[in-house]
């Protein structure tokens, strides 16, 4: 049958391709791992640094009574000189 035949090597040709897919990495991709390679300790280096900024303890009942009695009311436009 010719349908079978040609159904064969299209499916051939995708199990080729898709393999070929499988192994393709970007140039960005390639520095990345580059990057890692070079430098170990990167991504602990990053998450330290996350901490630092972003990864806070929730305030106590204390301290966001003391953080809402501290603020100023905003004026309604704060453009203005009045």
């Amino acid at each position: 049958m010719t349908f079978g035949i040609n159904l064969h090597k299209l499916l051939n040709l995708l199990s080729i391709l898709g393999n070929t897919m499988a192994r393709y990495q970007s140039e960005f991709t390639q520095f990345l791992n580059e990057l890692k390679s070079e430098k170990p300790n990167l991504e602990a280096e990053q998450q330290a640094g996350r901490a630092l900024l972003w990864d806070k303890e929730p305030l106590s009942v204390e301290d966001q009574r003391r953080a809402k009695a501290a603020k100023l009311k905003q004026r309604a436009y704060v453009y203005s000189n009045d």
